[in-house]
């Protein structure tokens, strides 16, 4: 088999830092199928319920409690919504290129059947950290239609929160795709945990970064969550500015990085 592969296509065989984009749309199709029988809504429908306990356990729920946040000119609500859409965006993203590649190469050997097609590895590559901006995206709808028909951002900033949310999508399905490489069993997943629970938890989803001391948010601005986080909230609660240029830059460097790292970790992975 290996051999197969190897003569198959320089592609296949020798990673490129400039990729090629053999065969994603093939596999972007074949995974739509497969999710929601190819109906994009049936996502979006499962991405509102989450959302609406989310906003009013936490959002009005606890809101009520804390009541106005220093610094923050909003309700509690809104200012918690963003952080919540761009940590579901987040799951949605690391969820098909982790657990997901997980399944397909260990138990489904999906990947390495597939490089016997015309679909090439960097296509694999490319075409799952797609569908997963695609997975992130519907889940973004669901998410910002409730949060608008609540009343906690209008339209018009749902509109640009949404075309931001693929941002997000794209720079956590690839470092996602990229992580999982090192993943060897279910167990490896608790130490993704480990990472991804502080880190929704101190990347200012539920307060502004202001009220940690500065050494402490030096520290949370490294976070990619955080530059999530500020992107989205910027561009729900319609404060654009200069300043969200450092998380797009962030999030784009991380996403292209990404790409890059998991083309060459999926090559070792399956070709040696």
């Amino acid at each position: 088999m290996l051999e197969n592969l190897k003569n198959r296509a320089p592609d296949t065989a020798v990673p490129s830092v400039v990729p090629r984009w053999g065969g994603a749309h093939f596999l972007v199709f074949r995974n739509l199928r497969v999710h929601a029988g190819g109906n994009p809504w049936t996502m979006a429908m499962y991405s509102i319920f989450e959302p609406i306990l989310y906003l009013l356990a936490i959002g009005v729920g606890i809101g009520q409690l804390v009541g106005d946040v220093e610094g923050v000119k909003v309700t509690y609500a809104a200012f918690v919504a963003p952080g919540l859409l761009a940590t579901a965006v987040m799951n949605s993203a690391l969820h098909e290129t982790m657990e997901g590649a997980f399944v397909k190469f260990t138990h489904d050997r999906f990947y390495q059947s597939i490089l016997f097609t015309p679909v090439s590895l960097t296509g694999i590559v490319v075409g799952e950290v797609a569908w997963a901006v695609l997975r992130g995206f519907v889940t973004a709808m669901g998410f910002l239609l409730v949060i608008t028909v609540f009343g906690l951002i209008s339209w018009s900033d749902a509109l640009v929160a949404a075309a931001a949310t693929l941002l997000v999508a794209f720079a956590f399905g690839a470092a996602g795709l990229a992580v999982a490489t090192r993943i060897r069993a279910w167990s490896d997943f608790q130490y993704v945990q480990l990472v991804l629970l502080p880190m929704f938890l101190f990347a200012t989803t539920f307060y502004p970064v202001t009220v940690y001391p500065r050494p402490v948010q030096v520290a949370v601005e490294l976070l990619p969550l955080y530059h999530a986080i500020q992107l989205l909230r910027g561009c729900a609660l319609g404060e654009i500015d200069s300043g969200l240029i450092v998380s797009v830059v962030y999030l784009l460097v991380m996403g292209a990085l990404g790409l890059v790292v998991a083309r060459r970790q999926w090559a070792r992975v399956m070709l040696h």
